[in-house]
């Protein structure tokens, strides 16, 4: 049994109750980290070093790459520890830094997505004035405000959560710290982090959704005029890796945080949460790679740099 005196710190039970199962997720969640780490670190080193991938989209890929990165740098080291070995704690500063990481990169990409389809967004309605909407300056200030209502939603949430008065055996049944989970925790009045969490999963979640929704319904009433197949092709290529993203992300985050109160919920949402914290970052780069053909020629080109120095 793990050891219950740590009045200091928390017990990540993760998937203990299934030992088995935690040295296949080792596996899983260190190939995925390792994924994450290779494939959002080539998609920002071919956004800076190619010269042609210097445009607002790439921008922001790069934006999201370097958020992915940072986002499962937080936890997955202290995950893989605790998938590994019996030990499962973790101090009580360790799950402050850990939740308040989770809580602003996790809104970030939230607000970073919305954005994202903003631009997919003028780039197929509005080609002609593209240029001068989205000009560096506006993306630069679009990108700042993701990262300032990240950092704003965590300094908001994280200290009510930490300020709860939890139980005695400090035993967190996630993989990491989490605000529902840390709400489940408590032995008191959760009614304030409740309404503080619907009231975030609202306007983090529903309404950036509901933007990106509405975005892509005028996408498709735009392309549904085309009668160009060329068109209806670019403009596919255009959109389908961010909505693809789109999809696996929210349906992720919908699954943790939109879930119903009960014992089979919470602990599907676990599972859930586990892809959403892992799964999603990993992904990310392949789907960008694998559908987007001038990151493919971005990335021959940089292979390609000292074969054709030598040929000339």
């Amino acid at each position: 049994m793990v050891n219950q005196s740590f009045p200091l710190g928390f017990l990540l039970l993760g998937f203990s109750e299934h030992p088995e199962l935690e040295r296949i997720l080792f596996v899983v969640v260190l190939t995925s980290y390792l994924l994450t780490l290779v494939g959002n670190t080539l998609i920002i080193l071919l956004s800076v070093l190619d010269p042609r991938l210097h445009s607002p989209m790439y921008f922001f890929l790069s934006n999201l790459s370097f958020l992915d990165l940072c986002f499962t740098t937080s936890f997955v080291p202290q995950m893989l520890v605790n998938l590994w070995g019996p030990k499962k704690t973790i101090s009580f500063l360790g799950c402050f830094i850990q939740l308040f990481i989770f809580l602003s990169l996790g809104t970030t990409e939230c607000i970073l997505l919305t954005v994202m389809a903003f631009d997919r967004y003028v780039a197929v309605c509005q080609p002609l004035h593209y240029a001068t909407i989205i000009h560096p300056r506006l993306c630069r200030q679009l990108a700042a405000v993701a990262w300032v209502m990240g950092l704003a939603q965590s300094i908001v949430q994280t200290p009510p959560t930490l300020r709860l008065p939890f139980c005695p055996h400090r035993q967190i049944d996630d993989f990491l710290c989490e605000v529902p989970s840390l709400i489940r925790l408590s032995c008191g009045d959760t009614t304030y982090n409740e309404i503080q969490l619907a009231v975030s999963s609202v306007i983090f979640v529903v309404v950036p959704l509901s933007l990106i929704l509405v975005s892509y319904s005028a996408i498709a009433q735009a392309v549904l005029r085309i009668n160009s197949a060329q068109a209806w092709k670019r403009a596919l290529g255009t959109c389908s890796s961010h909505l693809m993203v789109v999809t696996i992300f929210y349906s992720s985050v919908i699954a943790v945080y939109l879930q119903p109160k009960n014992p089979y919920a919470q602990k599907r949402g676990k599972f859930f949460g586990l892809f959403y914290a892992v799964g999603t970052p990993s992904l990310n780069p392949l789907i960008y790679t694998l559908r987007n053909k001038e990151v493919k020629r971005a990335f021959r080109r940089l292979l390609g740099k000292e074969g054709d120095s030598r040929e000339n």
